[in-house]
């Protein structure tokens, strides 16, 4: 090996790794998600609902938990991580959640093949912990529903809030999924009213 090769191989060795795959931190105990609470499911009918991933604020575009601690500042829950981002997980347990409620058949984006007689869009503007007063989670959701042709039909917001035990991952990840089937149940309610 040529003298300048050997020493630019030695240089770029002593330099650590280029390419980082992952945090530096240890890896987490365990990663949180939320769960749809539907019941049986029933027998679908009429026309499919095409229910989108929400928009959301910078601070819900992680995987980690939002902790509101003054008006204006945000910290993160130490050691509680996603297991894919909260408006992922929101539209899934959204759309199941409102396929019980309505009945109907609920299509997302990855059904391209597919019209829906009916779009649920929105914004996923609170989810996460807040500690301001007694600790508790905060699930907000503004809704638009829109028809392809007529283009919008309704909008609405949504609000649902849990106490928490305890401020740990897996104590406010259980109060963020009772709290956002309580908005989904809603958002379904509401949904159904629109036929």
């Amino acid at each position: 090996m040529k003298p300048i090769a050997l020493f630019a191989a030695l240089m770029i060795a002593g330099c650590g790794p280029l390419v980082q795959i992952g945090g530096t931190g240890d890896p987490p105990d365990s990663l949180l998600t939320i769960r749809a609470e539907t019941g049986e499911p029933a027998a679908l009918t009429g026309k499919p609902l095409l229910v989108t991933v929400p928009s959301a604020p910078g601070a819900l575009r992680t995987l980690r938990i939002p902790v509101t601690t003054e008006a204006t500042e945000i910290a993160y829950l130490q050691k509680a991580n996603w297991v894919e981002q909260p408006v992922v997980l929101f539209q899934r347990l959204l759309g199941e959640v409102v396929q019980a409620r309505t009945g109907r058949p609920v299509i997302d984006e990855r059904n391209a093949d597919i019209a829906g007689a009916h779009r649920l869009s929105g914004r996923l503007l609170e989810f996460g912990l807040d500690v301001r007063a007694a600790p508790q989670v905060r699930v907000r959701y503004d809704a638009i529903l829109s028809a392809p042709g007529t283009g919008y039909v309704a909008s609405r917001s949504f609000t649902a809030t849990r106490p928490v035990s305890a401020e740990t991952g897996p104590a406010v990840s259980r109060a963020l999924s009772d709290a956002a089937n309580e908005v989904a149940a809603s958002v379904g309610d509401w949904a159904a009213s629109h036929p």
